[in-house]
């Protein structure tokens, strides 16, 4: 399994290579897969909370009644419920550009086959069906814990990506973050360690930096 420090070294290389830019850059991790036959329905969608991170996904919350009023006053970044669904149904562009604000949707279990009807088409193929709340359920823990993660998503392909932070954050933050996306995909993946074929870090407007010492084969 690749170290924390391998990862801190290749993020501190991507930083340095990347030119500065008049915005913050993202910093992404990128796995590739080896030895794994897509055409089997090889599939990883998984939800990672990260250690360390200074800017919260954004997350909507679908719901009505007790569980709406509680979701507003935890600062949800939006609160729908059937009055809007109803309108995203009859409206399929505006439910696109609505969709694409938010990371991650959380709906009250009560109201899921409404969102279903509504939206179901279109979050299904983005990876963004709402994540069932149960009613009585504490929707500030909820929050909390998707504002703080990543969604870590592919589909018959060799490879996934996904932001582990900012350019402004410490190097060895980035890597803990790293560490921890690459800790629950290996977990995932049929042989486990052995399936990781290269790990790269990459700035938004950077190129791909790979580990410089290959990942060992404790197997082979």
């Amino acid at each position: 399994m690749i170290t924390e420090a391998q990862l801190a070294e290749v993020v501190t290389k991507a930083k340095e290579e990347t030119k500065k830019m008049k915005f913050k850059q993202s910093v992404e991790l990128i796995i590739n897969f080896k030895d794994i036959d897509v055409k089997k329905g090889f599939a990883i969608n998984e939800v990672v909370q990260l250690p360390k991170t200074n800017s919260p996904a954004t997350v909507c919350v679908i719901a009505t009644g007790d569980m709406s009023q509680k979701a507003k006053a935890a600062n949800a970044d939006s609160v729908i419920g059937n009055e809007e669904l109803a309108k995203f149904e009859a409206n399929k562009r505006e439910s696109r550009k609505f969709i694409n604000k938010y990371d991650f949707f959380l709906a009250d279990t009560k109201i899921m086959p409404t969102v279903g009807k509504a939206l179901g088409q279109l979050l299904g193929p983005r990876g963004k069906m709402p994540t069932p709340v149960p009613f009585n359920a504490p929707i500030d823990a909820f929050l909390a814990r998707f504002r703080t993660s990543v969604k870590v998503r592919t589909r018959a392909s060799l490879s996934i990506s996904c932001k582990i932070g900012d350019e402004s954050m410490e190097d060895a933050d980035l890597a803990t973050n790293a560490h921890t996306v690459l800790n629950a995909i290996e977990k995932k993946l049929p042989n486990g360690e052995k399936n990781i074929k290269k790990v790269m870090i990459k700035t938004t407007m950077g190129k791909p930096v790979k580990q410089v010492q290959e990942i060992k084969k404790k197997y082979a």
